[in-house]
Order: structure tokens, then C-alpha cells, then sequence
């Protein structure tokens, strides 16, 4: 026996046409870009750009503290030229050009070899003002070598030198004195602040000569060469 049919039956599952487009763009609108106010990425900020070293302000700076150590070298140089010591600068960066370079070398063979074995014992160029307060620096200690200072006796050994030079108020870094005794002494040492160096010795006979830094570094005279 068969029951009438009342109606179409109705299909389980399956949403209305509309419903159906409403869901998708309920979908299509969550796949979307995600913004950064909506917790999505941000772009990494720009690196900022490493301020510039103005070496020549450092320079002048060292001066002024120079000045204050020293001041009647500093009067003594006031007029002459302006800036510091530049003890990584050289009269003229060495050329990249080999033609330049060739012409700037001895042409005799013997010489220029002895050029080229020698060029790590290059100097650095001083400036005026550089150079007017080295030469004052090495003739106020060696015044004091030849003459005593502080009431002392001229040094004779070492101990005696260093001790001079450090009442002059004179340091070592990257310097220093050297010598037995009395035998061979001399120094090394850097003028406070502002540079250069200053090289010396007891003798016979005392020698004392300011100088720039080596284009290698430093106020001692490098070993090598080949």
C-alpha cells in the first residue's frame, strides 16, 4: 500500500542560491591582505644612516686640550696656520696608479729597491701648527736633558731620563724609554692630546726631533721591510 504524496520532498543539505553566495564572500573577505592595523606584517623600518665623524672638529678639540697642558707652547704656536696633527694623514695618499707610482720612485735599480724596502718607514706629513708644537715640545726636553729640570742634574741613565720626562708631564703610550743604565738610552713618546711624536737620545750628542706618526702606526719605527 502506498501513501499519497503530499509535496516535493525537500533536498537535505543544500543551501538556498543566495545563502550560498553569501557565504562566499563572507570567505573571500576573510582571505583578504591583512593590514598592520589589523595585526598583520610590517615592513622592517629603514636602517638609519651612521652619522659622519667630523675630524676635523676632533682635531681642533685635541688642540684645545693641548693647550690647556701646555700654554706657553700654545702661545708660542697661536699664530701659526690652524687644525691638529693628523697623525693618519700623509703629504699625498699613496697612488693607486702603478705609471704614477713607477715615476715616483727612484729610477737608479740600486735605489729603488732600497725605496721599496724601506716605504713602511714612511711618515706621516705635519701640519703647520702640528709641526711648530713638536719642534717646541722637542726643544723644551732637550733643555731639560742637556740642563736638568726641576733642579735636578742632567739625566744620565734610563731611570733618570724617564723621570725627567715625566715631571715634564710627558706620557708613553706607544712610546717609552729605552737604554741599560746609561748605556745607548733614549725615547719614544707622543706629545699629549694633540701629537706628534718626539724621538730622542742621551747621545753624545743629545738629539732631540719631532716627526710624524708612521704611515703604519705610531710613533715607533716598525721592523720590516724586505
Amino acid at each position: 500500500m502506498t501513501t499519497p504524496r503530499t509535496g516535493p520532498r525537500p533536498r537535505v543539505g543544500v543551501l538556498p542560491l543566495p545563502l550560498l553566495l553569501a557565504a562566499g564572500a563572507i570567505a573571500l573577505t576573510g582571505c583578504g591582505t591583512r593590514t598592520a592595523g589589523a595585526g598583520g606584517a610590517q615592513e622592517p623600518p629603514a636602517p638609519s644612516a651612521a652619522p659622519s665623524v667630523d675630524h676635523a672638529a676632533q682635531a681642533a678639540a685635541a688642540v684645545a686640550r693641548h693647550d690647556k697642558l701646555f700654554p706657553a707652547i700654545a702661545a708660542r704656536c697661536a699664530d701659526v696656520g690652524t687644525g691638529g696633527a693628523s697623525p693618519g694623514a700623509t703629504a699625498r695618499e699613496p697612488s693607486t696608479d702603478p705609471a704614477a707610482t713607477a715615476r715616483e720612485l727612484p729610477t737608479a735599480p740600486e735605489a729603488r729597491k732600497y725605496a721599496e724596502n724601506h716605504a713602511y718607514k714612511q711618515q706621516a706629513q705635519l701640519t703647520p701648527g702640528a709641526r711648530c708644537r713638536g719642534d717646541a715640545h722637542a726643544a723644551r726636553i732637550k733643555a731639560a736633558v742637556m740642563n736638568g729640570a726641576g733642579g735636578k742634574g742632567a739625566p744620565h741613565t734610563a731611570e733618570e731620563l724617564r723621570a725627567v720626562l715625566t715631571g715634564l708631564g710627558y706620557g708613553f703610550d706607544g712610546g717609552g724609554v729605552y737604554g741599560s743604565g746609561a748605556v745607548n738610552v733614549s725615547f719614544v713618546l707622543s706629545v699629549p692630546e694633540s701629537g706628534p711624536c718626539v724621538t730622542g737620545r742621551l747621545g753624545p750628542p743629545v738629539a732631540v726631533l719631532a716627526h710624524g706618526m708612521y704611515v703604519e702606526g705610531g710613533c715607533l719605527e716598525p721592523r720590516g721591510g724586505h
